[in-house]
């Protein structure tokens, strides 16, 4: 099940830290219960544990640009949409605007995505487009 998260303004989305599988989630839930933001986006257990192992760290702005980013795939139509921002790879539940995975630029290996009916380019939140 996933839980809503929430991050405190300003500062930076960090993993859980700790080796042990029983450390991880124990942390996990409260790091779940950190990264959610007023965006109203949710993350998978699948997805806090990805985070985690793959050492990816979002700030304020780059939750926004992801909320951002699944609110122009819901505005097209999409369902379940890659979102590509920077070097990051996130894949999402538009409706339950759930992120189901995230990968970093080593985890993509051959680069290739099923089962998805969209992609998105995460712009900058300071740019226009």
């Amino acid at each position: 099940m996933t839980a809503p998260v929430h991050l405190d303004p300003g500062k930076a989305l960090q993993p859980p830290s700790g080796s042990s599988r029983n450390a991880a989630q124990t942390d996990g839930a409260d790091f779940g219960q950190a990264l959610e933001r007023a965006q109203g986006l949710r993350f998978s257990n699948h997805a806090l544990q990805r985070l985690h192992k793959r050492q990816i760290a979002l700030n304020d702005d780059g939750l926004a640009r992801l909320a951002s980013a699944v609110e122009k795939a819901e505005r097209r139509g999409g369902r379940e949409s890659l979102v590509l921002m920077d070097d990051l790879a996130f894949i999402v539940n538009v409706k339950d605007r759930l992120v189901v995975t995230a990968l970093d630029a080593a985890s993509r290996r051959e680069g290739v995505f099923t089962q998805i009916d969209s992609v998105v380019l995460a712009g900058s939140e300071g740019k226009t487009a």
